[in-house]
């Protein structure tokens, strides 16, 4: 699919959209013990005299950070139907550089979370919103850099998407022509094989196909040896539905509470350390270099840094400032081949993964995405390690938005 010159909006220094707080702002916000009624006080203080569409997009944000999903999109679409362009509040500097994310409407997974980068960067990010129903803008903010921060997409958006990336008159990043890898299905198949990387295939399976297993034993379709397994519904993100089955009755037991019609079953692989403990790491790659982000410890095999106890234990976050102080020469020089194999199949400028070391020492990547949080919410008093790291991590980043930026030669 080609675009000709007509399709595109015009650039305009002079298009100012909606200021709002943002994604990183709120969630930041929230992750710090503020519920629903403090979240809304802040947004009523903040958008005071702004037009409604403003209050109705952090509005929409709020909602699904209190898990009030339905809610929250609805008010999306109100917003959206009434501005396609948002920017996020900051304090850019006169010379700072001009990111036009383009994304688009859904849940808070569906996009990168790009302000959770710029905003400790001299960045002025404005997101464009992609209608299904509508067509683009007359105009758009002019800018330096476009960023495809779509992380999901079916056929007919992953076109409309390739062609406004292959056509954008701005330099472009994150070219959406490699999403369709990021399936989980996709992801293991794409990685089977690679010498030092472990991705047990998820196998797409049926509620009928599991249903027939039960009653009369026929093997689970694309998994010969079933248990131990994971299974999820298909739909499912963060580890919601996720669970550990280790025989036929555990299975009937997860099914006798689950009305789903699809689900992903995997092989289990016990990734446990010598001391008996799981460590699942995000690495965020920025234009190919790994960084850690976090790495999370625990006692249970599903593990979230969220339900870590990183906070309420100090041995554990020693462990996580020791793995971070020798990512490079440890993690990172073990696991370099797998990561430029990685690179040939998500040809992605920022993605990361969630991964673990299996016991005999390959790469276990349990999941990859374009729109994972990479963040610095974390106390600093009671995690002064991740202050330098993350640091890091935001320069390489700004680094690559100026190097995309610059013209070439």
């Amino acid at each position: 699919m080609s675009l000709d010159s007509a399709a595109l909006p015009k650039l305009s220094e002079a298009v100012c959209p909606p200021l709002v707080c943002g994604t990183a702002d709120l969630t930041t916000f929230a992750y710090h013990e503020h519920g629903i009624p403090a979240l809304l006080d802040r947004l009523n203080q903040f958008h005071q005299d702004d037009p409604a569409e403003a209050w109705e997009y952090d509005a929409a944000i709020a909602c699904q950070l209190a898990f009030r999903r339905a809610e929250g999109l609805e008010l999306q679409d109100s917003a959206l139907a009434r501005s396609q362009l948002f920017r996020v509040y900051g304090n850019p500097s006169g010379n700072a550089l001009r990111v036009l994310a383009i994304a688009a409407p859904g849940d808070l997974m569906i996009n990168t979370p790009l302000d959770f980068l710029t905003n400790h960067l001299d960045v002025r990010l404005d997101i464009l919103y992609l209608r299904a129903d509508g067509g683009l803008p007359a105009e758009v903010p002019e800018h330096d850099v476009a960023f495809f921060s779509v992380g999901e997409a079916d056929p007919a958006r992953l076109a409309r998407l390739q062609a406004l990336f292959d056509n954008w008159p701005r330099p472009a990043l994150n070219n959406p022509r490699f999403l369709p890898t990021l399936a989980r299905d996709t992801l293991s198949r794409a990685l089977g094989g690679i010498a030092g990387i472990s991705s047990p295939a998820a196998v797409a399976v049926g509620r009928a196909a599991l249903d027939a297993h039960l009653r009369d034993d026929s093997p689970i379709p694309g998994l010969p040896a079933p248990y131990p397994c994971i299974i999820r519904p298909a739909t499912s993100h963060a580890g919601a539905g996720l669970q550990r089955i280790d025989d036929t009755a555990a299975m009937a037991e997860y099914l006798r509470f689950s009305f789903e019609k699809q689900y992903f079953v995997t092989r289990f692989v016990d990734y446990r350390s010598p001391d008996g403990l799981y460590r699942k790491s995000r690495v965020a790659f920025i234009d190919r270099a790994p960084f850690l982000c976090h790495m999370a410890v625990s006692q249970h095999w599903m593990v979230h840094y969220l339900n870590a106890g990183m906070t309420e234990a100090a041995t554990k976050r020693d462990d996580e400032a020791r793995a971070m102080a020798g990512f490079d020469a440890g993690f990172a020089r073990r696991h370099a081949a797998a990561f430029a194999a990685l690179h040939e199949r998500l040809g992605f400028d920022l993605y990361s993964i969630d991964c673990a070391e299996t016991q005999d020492g390959q790469l276990l990547v349990f999941e990859a995405d374009t729109a994972a949080i990479i963040h610095l919410m974390d106390p600093p008093d009671i995690f002064p390690y991740k202050q330098p790291q993350m640091r890091r991590v935001f320069d390489a980043f700004g680094d690559l938005l100026r190097k995309a930026a610059r013209p070439a030669g």
